[in-house]
């Protein structure tokens, strides 16, 4: 794992290498527009940053007591160095602070470096969407975790 990441809040001086990293990890990307959207409005929007470039994203949406995390992507060179798992750890802390107790997200079937990762960090499939994903068509994995007393004391 790399060290000398640094997580913080999105700023719309973000979005054109959210989008550089998006475009680069998913086949059927967001558009600028829709991080735009996603900094202005206070939704859980992390930035992981080394060197002052960004180098990974998560955002994260909450209602009541649950959270979803929309979207998460990592640039290929820093991959499997820790930063997805940092960002997910970072978005579940903001999750717990606004009170949500249980976090949903959708994966790709075929994403087993994604679902090993949620899977590292306590969700468990509970269950599937046919054909929820385009380009190519494909099912998604339903995962939730709940969110620990000593998580949202943190």
């Amino acid at each position: 794992m790399d060290v000398g990441y640094r997580i913080r809040p999105a700023q719309a001086a973000d979005v054109a290498a959210v989008c550089g990293i998006e475009g680069a990890v998913f086949s059927d990307p967001w558009s600028a527009r829709d991080f735009r959207e996603c900094a202005a409005s206070g939704v859980p929007f992390l930035i992981a940053e080394q060197g002052g470039i960004v180098v990974g994203y998560a955002v994260a949406h909450q209602a009541a007591d649950e959270g979803e995390i929309l979207n998460l992507g990592v640039a290929p060179s820093h991959q499997r160095r820790g930063v997805g798992r940092v960002l997910v750890e970072g978005l579940m802390a903001l999750l717990a602070d606004r009170g949500a107790r249980e976090v949903y997200l959708e994966v790709r079937e075929s994403n087993a470096a994604a679902r090993r990762l949620y899977q590292h960090v306590g969700f468990r499939e509970v269950g599937r969407r046919p054909g929820y994903y385009r380009r190519p068509v494909e099912d998604a994995v339903i995962l939730r975790t709940s969110i620990s007393a000593e998580t949202r004391r943190a």
